[in-house]
């Protein structure tokens, strides 16, 4: 009942919540170097300003409504507090964290390249060889310690002056910009680096389209075709990574939880079908190559007018990913009554109502025992393509105790959970998988609140929701439990 002979194991980071340096070696501001720290009760903001010099600020909330005035463009103002600046500065600790990963047993490292490190403002033609350079060593340093990179080319980064001049994503030119981004770093790795995926959880243009495709003005018609941008540029760089070395492996990421239906009314079923469709549609395109019809009759109703060609379609048809990579983190349920809202929270979305079978975290996610396992055989009998969790972990006001450590049980019992579900899902049903990279290697910074109080990391990070902090990295009682898993390959889950 073992994993299979190799399986990968990691973790995984991301450069807007993890790398810091956001000034330095030629980097350009991304749309989340204008977002400031929040909390469990407050959103971040998105600050911005105007011509005649007045700022202010947005609240960036998961699946409401968010919009930058037309007269105004994202930018960093003063007096506010930016997170993703300095992360828990990767930039600056890069040998020493990976050295930590390799002790762990790590043989895959998800991480992201910030694309404005290579083009610092997304138009340039000849890249910032600084960037290049930086990364070429982190990836240099992975391969010397027998760890496989996993490379994320956007996650929740769009260059701001991208977001500035054409409104992010929403703009077909963003399309061969990325397309030619990607090509350079696919050659400049070539040989080192085999797994990439290009869009972390491309589904939050749906629930957050700043963070997804840097949209300050999200209507239904600039979402559906800032998701269809996004798709072409995925196909152009599957078709340029597959022609550069065919060893070279392009994958998807799609943000997924599974659904419940809180009663077995035919409408709380319905309800959990079309909550699935929606969120499964992104998949859909980039791993069958095609828009399912069902979400073609929903533009037409809604009036949304895609510009998509022949050309465009074949292009999908034709370079769809080799895998598919996501996130999962807890399930939900919902029901059709619209007289109940218990505000249950989740990753994307989440549900409508807690489940009462269920302990839930002080942000209300709920611990599932088997939510990976479902997961997995829904994913792997709708698409048929090797799968990759790429995301999936336990966010934890984590304290350090009398003696120093972090003794964190709690996040044990979760990976315990997550390790025996995806086992079950290989050797009781048969589904193909790639590897594991929980999130997250390392303490960062929370994407869906900005702060650092919210933990998900193996090794504590000395720094506190506003900055403060040395830095000294710590290993948890987690990361020794997971040194184990993996030098048994997922058989010692004790």
């Amino acid at each position: 009942m073992s994993f299979p002979k190799g399986f990968l194991w990691g973790g995984a980071t991301a450069a807007n919540q993890y790398e810091g340096g956001f000034d330095e070696g030629g980097k350009g501001l991304t749309a989340v170097d204008v977002m400031t720290n929040g909390s469990a009760t407050t959103p971040r903001q998105v600050t911005w300003t105007r011509a005649d010099g007045t700022t202010g600020q947005s609240p960036m909330v998961w699946g409401a409504d968010f919009k930058v005035p037309a007269d105004a463009t994202p930018a960093m103002v003063p007096d506010a507090y930016y997170p993703s600046h300095g992360g828990t500065d990767f930039y600056h600790h890069y040998q020493e964290d990976i050295e930590l990963m390799a002790k762990a047993g790590f043989t895959t490292f998800r991480f992201s390249i910030a694309w404005s490190r290579i083009f610092p403002t997304g138009e340039e033609t000849t890249p910032n060889e600084a960037g290049l350079a930086f990364y070429e060593k982190v990836i240099d340093l992975c391969v010397q310690n027998h760890i496989e990179p996993c490379i994320t080319l956007q996650h929740y980064d769009t260059p701001l002056a991208l977001v500035q001049k054409y409104g992010g994503w929403q703009d077909r030119r963003l399309v061969d910009l990325f397309a030619h981004y990607a090509a350079v770093v696919f050659k400049r790795y070539a040989g080192k680096v085999h797994y990439y995926t290009t869009f972390n959880e491309i589904n939050a243009m749906d629930e957050a389209p700043y963070l997804g495709g840097g949209l300050t003005d999200p209507t239904p018609q600039n979402r559906a075709q800032g998701a269809h941008n996004q798709f072409l540029a995925s196909a152009k760089a599957v078709r340029a990574a597959h022609e550069l070395n065919a060893d070279i492996q392009v994958g998807m990421m799609l943000a997924y939880q599974p659904v419940y239906a809180e009663t077995c009314n035919p409408a709380d079923q319905l309800a959990v079908m079309q909550n699935m469709e929606h969120g499964l549609f992104y998949a859909d395109v980039q791993a069958g190559g095609a828009y399912p019809k069902a979400r073609l009759i929903q533009y037409e109703k809604a009036g949304i007018h895609l510009d998509i060609t022949p050309e465009d379609e074949a292009l999908l048809r034709t370079y769809p990913a080799d895998f598919l990579g996501f996130s999962c983190y807890t399930s939900s349920v919902i029901t059709a009554d619209p007289t109940r809202d218990e505000n249950a929270q989740g990753n994307l979305g989440g549900g409508t109502v807690k489940n009462p079978y269920l302990e839930t975290n002080a942000w209300g996610w709920a611990t599932d025992p088997i939510v990976l396992r479902l997961a997995l055989n829904t994913l792997w009998h709708r698409y048929h393509k090797p799968l990759f969790v790429v995301e999936n972990g336990l966010g934890w006001a984590d304290e350090v105790a009398a003696d120093g450590q972090i003794h964190d049980d709690y996040r044990i019992n979760y990976l315990r959970y997550a390790v025996q579900s995806m086992q079950d899902a290989i050797n009781e049903d048969g589904v193909e998988m790639i590897g594991y990279a929980l999130w997250s290697a390392i303490d960062l910074v929370s994407n869906g609140t900005g702060e650092m109080k919210k933990r998900y990391g193996l090794v504590y990070v000395d720094r506190d929701d506003w900055g403060n902090g040395s830095l000294k990295r710590t290993p948890k009682d987690s990361y020794h439990w997971y040194q184990k898993v993996i030098a048994t390959n997922g058989d010692d889950l004790a």
